[in-house]
C-alpha cells in the first residue's frame, strides 16, 4: 500500500535529487566551464558551452519544476505550516525567506536562459564564421560575459543560502 510515509519519502528523495542537480550544474557552469577556456581552443570551448549549457539548463529547469511539486507536498504534510503565507513561526518565516531567495534564482536563470545565453551563442556563432565583429559588439560580448559570470556566481551564492535557510527550517 503506498501510504502517505511512503509518499513523503518519495517526495523528500527527489526534492534531494533535483537540489542537486540544479546545484550540481551550477557548480559547473559557474566554475568549471570557465576553467576549460584555458585548456580549449576558442572553437572548442564555444562547442562544449554550447552543449553543456543546453543540457545543463534543461537539467535546471526540470529540477526546478521537480523542487517545486515536491516542495509543496512537502509543506502540506509539515506540521509547522499553518497555510499560504500563514507566519506564525519561526520556520513559516524561515520558509518564506527561502522561497523568496528561490523566485529570486529563477528570475536569474531565466535572464540567463533566454537572454543572456542565446546573445552570446550568436557573438560565438558569427565569430566562429570568421564574420567581422565591430569593437561595440566585441566590447557588448564581453560585458555579457562578465555578466554571465557574476549571475553565475550570484545565483550558485544564493544556492547556498537556501542550503542554509533549509537547515535551519529543519532544525526549529
Amino acid at each position: 500500500m503506498f501510504d502517505q510515509n511512503w509518499a513523503l519519502a518519495l517526495a523528500y528523495w527527489l526534492h534531494l535529487l533535483a537540489t542537486v542537480t540544479w546545484i550540481g550544474g551550477l557548480v559547473t557552469l559557474a566554475w568549471i566551464i570557465p576553467s576549460a577556456r584555458r585548456s580549449l581552443t576558442p572553437d572548442a570551448f564555444q562547442t562544449l558551452v554550447g552543449k553543456l549549457q543546453t543540457r545543463l539548463q534543461s537539467l535546471g529547469w526540470f529540477s526546478l519544476l521537480i523542487l517545486a511539486g515536491t516542495g509543496m507536498f512537502q509543506l502540506s504534510a509539515n506540521p509547522h505550516h499553518a497555510g499560504f503565507l500563514e507566519i506564525s513561526n519561526f520556520w513559516a518565516l524561515v520558509i518564506l525567506i527561502k522561497h523568496i531567495v528561490i523566485v529570486g534564482m529563477a528570475g536569474i536563470s531565466a535572464y540567463l536562459t533566454w537572454g543572456i545565453t542565446p546573445a552570446l551563442q550568436r557573438a560565438a556563432f558569427r565569430q566562429a564564421r570568421g564574420l567581422e565583429m565591430t569593437e561595440m559588439e566585441t566590447r557588448s560580448r564581453l560585458k555579457m560575459q562578465s555578466r554571465e559570470r557574476w549571475l553565475l556566481n550570484l545565483n550558485l551564492g544564493m544556492a547556498i543560502v537556501v542550503l542554509a535557510l533549509t537547515a535551519l527550517a529543519r532544525a526549529s
